[in-house]
């Protein structure tokens, strides 16, 4: 009976911890009702009739309990809930953002001890199913497993008509598995919508005369969102920064303009902002972002390539093959391989975002006998957020980037850092901060009156950083020297400066692509 009891202690705990976790609420669940039922059928069938169902049981609570662990996570991350279906393909991003924080060995050894958790984890739970009761039950012990049979096969019914009976019990098993199987029925069908949306689409590419001979750069900022503006944990330090940036851009002779619009995810996959911003489609998650480069439709590349425009991506987090990048259909890719950087990398950042904007203009941009059409990826705001490095004042400085070595070793280690969140968020501050003033001076010094540069957030810091209530709105900086360039913006509610008049969005990111046809396309 001890080891029933163990059995029903384990399972219990395994059950409910993902629940703890989530809602962080232990007192109002206290009991999982798979647990209460299988240890009750242990005492019923005697564990030599359990043979061929005790893996089938093992490996089942261990799938729940992963899906529980792993929609933790992504709350915690995306702000969203798990899809197993669309989301299994970002585990490979998770071991490439844990070996760019931790270094290749400590991530394998990560993963490895992970995996190696889930073995024991299931090793001990079948070893508990197959050393459970081995004895015929007496009459009273049976008597006391038919009532909770019954008692919890009645609970986890009304559970699944959505009915709680007891507010102390939960089927988190039956939960976390009936959700996963609606998302992949939910999926399908919006992958068919999807499909629907992308046949309405325009099916050739739109020319923008109205600019024309003009540069025009969409420069992503990694985590810049809404509340690094008017969450006040972050603002106090976001906002001097950007007023200052307004002075500097109006003494250097140009024109801002700034808005809110909605990014498709928060937390991370910023391919998937990139994607919605360049195709005028809503594309908020992997199996969207496939079918999208797949079916060839044209996007921003394509418009700026019918306009007369030499098209180039800037990634510096590209580290592997990029296929994408060639769907997309870019007459250069310059990947993290393709820029000659000789400084060091700051653990996930490849190299910071004043090299990266030097690299740009020097050995992209000045050469260029051509308009540009470019898509530039910024990064130094990207977890973990340490060290902060300076702006330098004088860009020849920058060089070929060795000069960044000096700051090989600042600042805390991400293991160091990330023991208190309070410190993390005010360095997830300084990171916006600085990618911000690396901006402003940029422009300050190299846009001019033949450069439309779209400055945006590609999506906001994960939940974890800015709580989940926060919403999914990006500021949207509109910057040129020619004043007559930003008025079809402020048209549709962008406000003068690079204060954005209000946290809510007026549209998502996927309307930038309909605009420029609108304002400056045949």
């Amino acid at each position: 009976m001890l080891r029933l009891l163990g059995v029903a202690v384990l399972l219990n705990l395994l059950l409910l911890l993902p629940l703890w976790l989530r809602f962080e609420a232990i007192s109002t669940r206290w009991i999982a009702l798979e647990a209460v039922l299988l240890v009750a059928l242990l005492v019923l069938l005697p564990a030599g009739r359990l043979g061929w169902l005790r893996p089938l049981l093992t490996f089942t609570v261990v799938v729940a309990v992963l899906a529980g662990l792993g929609d933790v996570a992504t709350h915690l991350a995306f702000g969203r809930s798990l899809n197993l279906y669309l989301d299994l393909p970002l585990l490979r991003s998770v071991f490439h953002l844990l070996e760019g924080n931790l270094g290749t060995w400590a991530a394998w050894a990560a993963s490895l001890a992970a995996l190696l958790l889930i073995g024991l984890g299931g090793w001990a739970l079948n070893l508990g199913l197959r050393t459970g009761q081995r004895q015929a039950p007496g009459v009273a012990t049976a008597l006391v497993a038919v009532l909770l049979v019954v008692a919890s096969t009645a609970l986890m019914a009304a559970q699944w008509h959505h009915q709680r009976w007891l507010p102390v019990v939960r089927a988190p098993a039956m939960d976390t598995l009936r959700f996963q199987g609606q998302q992949l029925i939910e999926t399908h069908r919006a992958h068919r919508e999807f499909s629907a949306r992308m046949a309405a689409a325009p099916t050739q590419a739109t020319a923008l005369p109205g600019l024309a001979g003009r540069d025009v750069l969409l420069m992503f900022v990694e985590s810049y969102g809404a509340s690094s503006v008017f969450d006040p944990r972050f603002s106090e330090v976001t906002l001097p920064r950007l007023d200052e940036m307004a002075q500097r851009l109006d003494a250097a002779g140009l024109s801002v303009a700034t808005g809110m619009l909605d990014a498709p995810i928060r937390g991370g996959q910023s391919w998937l902002a990139h994607a919605t911003t360049l195709s005028g489609l809503w594309v908020d998650n992997s199996l969207w972002y496939r079918l999208m480069l797949a079916s060839g439709r044209p996007t921003l590349v394509d418009d700026f390539s019918a306009t007369g425009h030499r098209t180039l991506t800037v990634m510096p987090a590209i580290t592997l093959a990029w296929p994408e990048g060639v769907a997309y259909g870019f007459d250069e890719i310059h990947a993290a391989a393709d820029i000659d950087y000789a400084g060091p990398p700051f653990h996930w950042v490849t190299m910071p975002d004043q090299f990266t904007l030097h690299h740009f203009e020097q050995r992209i941009r000045e050469p260029a006998e051509e308009p540009l059409f470019a898509q530039i990826a910024l990064i130094s705001s990207h977890a973990p957020w340490t060290p902060i490095l300076p702006v330098l004042d004088d860009w020849d400085e920058v060089g070929d980037g060795s000069i960044f070595h000096r700051w090989e070793d600042a600042g805390d280690p991400p293991d160091v850092l990330w023991q208190d969140m309070e410190r993390v968020r005010d360095h997830y501050a300084l990171s916006v901060d600085y990618a911000l003033h690396a901006s402003a001076r940029w422009a300050e010094a190299f846009v001019d009156d033949e450069t439309l540069l779209i400055l945006l957030g590609d999506h906001q810091a994960a939940p974890l950083i800015i709580g989940e209530e926060a919403g999914f709105g990006v500021p949207v900086h509109v910057i040129s020297g020619d004043a007559a360039l930003l008025e079809p913006f402020l048209a549709r509610g962008f406000v003068p400066g690079t204060r954005p008049g209000s946290p809510e969005a007026t549209a998502g990111l996927d309307v930038l692509r309909g605009w420029l046809h609108e304002d400056f396309g045949e």
